[in-house]
């Protein structure tokens, strides 16, 4: 029998194309559950704001998932700090879309969504699950930045979820540290898309694809919290240290279309142009990619480099070492619980340009380690990062959450027109 849930996912657009603005992790982790839950007799609607004025308000995608974007007052791209006074506007528009009491639960991403989850709670009744994608108290250990109206949110958000979906034990103890009245709290690990797999020989793919040996790869938009300069700095200090041993060479995957000068292949805000200076011949910024596309850079990469001050999962890390691909991240966070430090990569100190060029250059100088790692990666991926059996647990969570809050089985309120 058909089971409906209701995703609020207010900038997180499934459809978006990666790397932009505010098209991450979050965006990529709701398209998959979703795609993922409709083999299990899930209809996931998406609801998100109207971000990209081109796009349709209504997309379908997959078989019976949809996104349902919601202009409230703005089409076109919204910071999303911006975003908090558009929420009761977001709601009511909702509200006149979606015939919102026929759904049997909703999942919030982020914490505006949370917000609506909770309206959504106290008017029709229904049972809702948080994941936070992101947490202001971590956000603001890694960056000193202090929002205490997303700090009080967020601590509304998860006393008053029904369920909280945490992606890893370390954002689970953050949650507990920081909301001590916090509704009960499942980790449940993020999947990665079946595109990232193993392709074939990473020296042969490399070759393929005209890059060097050693090649690193960062995938991920180019902000400094992203660790975006600390990588431009370590590379500059592997690219001179190297000498005539090796030509290391960097591909920076991510940021709008608009971001890359096509003539010279650089970027155009200024100051990545400097943080570039020096290295350009070894640096390659190739702009937003799709999934096959990230898949193949994976395959072709001696190591893939995430260097964030912060991650609350790290859904690049899984996708990399899903394809193969040696890790080096921050100690922050959800890294340290995705990458096993000597196992499937290499863990560094955050925001430490010195232990970031360290890391590189030991994989640089030693293929038989990356060899190792590498196939530990893949071990480890397909043991934790599957969405088959993510889906499973969650779906399972999803239908105990409906039972506790309906006591019948899930499914068996009547459901919408199919013809969607």
């Amino acid at each position: 029998m058909t089971k409906q849930v209701l995703f609020v996912s207010d900038h997180g657009d499934p459809l978006a194309k990666l790397g932009g603005k505010q098209a991450g992790g979050q965006n990529n982790y709701v398209k998959q559950l979703a795609l993922a839950l409709e083999n299990r007799s899930w209809q996931v609607d998406v609801v998100t704001h109207w971000c990209d004025e081109h796009a349709p308000q209504i997309e379908h995608f997959g078989k019976h998932c949809r996104v349902i974007r919601i202009e409230a007052g703005v089409k076109g791209f919204v910071s999303k700090n911006e975003m908090y006074t558009m929420l009761p506007e977001f709601y009511e528009e909702m509200k006149r879309l979606l015939p919102l009491s026929t759904y049997d639960i909703v999942h919030t991403h982020y914490w505006l969504s949370g917000l609506i989850g909770k309206k959504l709670k106290e008017e029709f009744g229904l049972p809702y699950i948080h994941t936070s994608h992101s947490l202001g108290w971590a956000k603001e250990e890694a960056t000193g930045t202090h929002d205490a109206r997303r700090e009080k949110a967020e601590e509304t958000v998860l006393a008053h979820s029904d369920r909280i979906l945490a992606t890893t034990n370390t954002e689970k103890q953050v949650i507990k540290e920081n909301v001590p009245a916090a509704s009960p709290i499942s980790v449940i690990p993020i999947g990665v898309d079946e595109a990232f797999r193993v392709r074939g020989s990473r020296h042969h793919i490399r070759k393929k694809f005209g890059y060097e040996d050693p090649l690193f790869v960062f995938a991920g938009r180019l902000e400094a919290t992203k660790g975006i300069f600390t990588l431009l700095k370590a590379f500059k200090l592997l690219a001179k240290k190297s000498g005539d041993r090796y030509t290391p060479e960097l591909v920076i995957a991510g940021g709008e279309p608009d971001a890359i000068d096509t003539q010279t292949g650089l970027p155009k805000d200024p100051e990545l142009r400097q943080a570039v200076r020096g290295i350009e011949q070894h640096v390659r910024f190739v702009g937003p990619k799709n999934q096959e596309q990230l898949a193949l850079l994976f395959n072709s990469a001696t190591a893939t480099i995430v260097p964030s001050f912060y991650e609350s999962f790290g859904m690049v890390a899984a996708e990399a070492q899903a394809c193969g691909s040696p890790v080096i991240a921050s100690k922050v966070g959800g890294l340290k619980n995705v990458v096993e430090d000597g196992v499937s990569g290499l863990l560094v100190e955050a925001q430490n340009e010195i232990d970031l060029a360290i890391a590189m250059e030991v994989l640089s100088v030693n293929a038989l380690l990356v060899e190792r790692l590498s196939r530990q990666a893949v071990r480890i991926a397909r043991k934790d990062f599957n969405w088959v059996s993510i889906s499973k647990k969650i779906n399972t969570l999803y239908e105990v959450m409906i039972r506790e809050r309906s006591n019948t089985l899930a499914g068996d309120r009547p459901g919408r027109n199919l013809s969607r």
